[in-house]
């Protein structure tokens, strides 16, 4: 597998023979340091009830997938946090819509020659 990897990986990156040696190398070799998270127990026996919220990757101390929050946070006050914020983003989006200054006026003004028509159109010559 490590092989064909190294050869389609030599193949875009413009197929330099140093490139599909060194790639084939550390595909296969992986610095000596074996897979990323162990090897992958296949079960035999039936696994328990709640064996995906442990994350065991072969270390002698399996960890909870799921962090526990400690309870410094209660479910009213993260309801509070939350409708603060959305209000929040709310308002602004509110501001800028109140504050958008091409939807008052969609075109660009006309500039006329002769200081803007102004005696043609009534001013003071």
């Amino acid at each position: 597998m490590a092989g064909r990897l190294s050869n389609v990986a030599s193949r875009i990156m413009g197929g330099n023979s140093i490139v599909a040696r060194s790639v084939a190398t550390s595909l296969r070799l992986r610095s000596g340091m074996g897979l990323p998270v162990g090897k992958h127990i296949v079960p035999d026996k039936p696994v328990p009830v709640n064996d995906e919220l442990v994350w065991d990757n072969g270390t002698p101390f399996p960890e909870p997938a799921i962090d526990r929050i400690a309870d410094t946070v209660g479910k009213y006050e993260a309801l509070a946090w939350l409708c603060g914020g959305l209000s929040f983003f709310a308002s602004l989006g509110l501001l800028a819509v109140l504050n958008d200054k091409a939807s008052k006026i969609p075109y660009v003004p006309k500039v006329y020659p002769y200081d803007n028509l102004r005696v043609e159109l009534g001013g003071e010559p």
